[in-house]
């Protein structure tokens, strides 16, 4: 059995290494071959935007966007519904590969036998 990982980043600019921490842990999982599904919520919803997702800054840290390329390249990453129509962000505004959904698949996700899920 492929056991999945689900990490939730809630977070962007107000906790930056918090924010890193979310987006390392999963692409680090992806590139060791895990099942990874990411979900954007709160401020860390602009990443699903091209080009809208907050540069960090953080020494020693990859930046996001070369963190997120190997989740999308490799696992599921999905927007928030609820967080999307707060910003105003629509299906037709996330980068390719991108989903949206709501609570329900979150919830679904992180029940899933063999699932582990981390909130950040």
């Amino acid at each position: 059995m492929t056991r999945t990982l689900v990490v939730k980043v809630t977070c962007a600019e107000d906790a930056p290494e918090r924010a890193s921490q979310a987006f390392t842990v999963a692409a680090s999982a992806a590139a060791a071959g895990a099942q990874v599904s990411l979900w954007l919520t709160g401020e860390a919803s602009w990443w699903a935007v091209p080009g809208r997702g907050a540069d960090l800054g953080l020494e020693h840290a990859t930046p996001v966007e070369d963190l997120l390329g190997v989740v999308l390249a490799t696992g599921t990453v999905t927007l928030c519904t609820q967080c999307a129509a707060r910003r105003g962000i629509g299906e037709a505004d996330v980068r390719e590969g991108v989903r949206v959904a709501g609570a329900a698949t979150f919830a679904e996700e992180v029940l899933a036998e063999g699932a582990q899920a981390l909130v950040y």
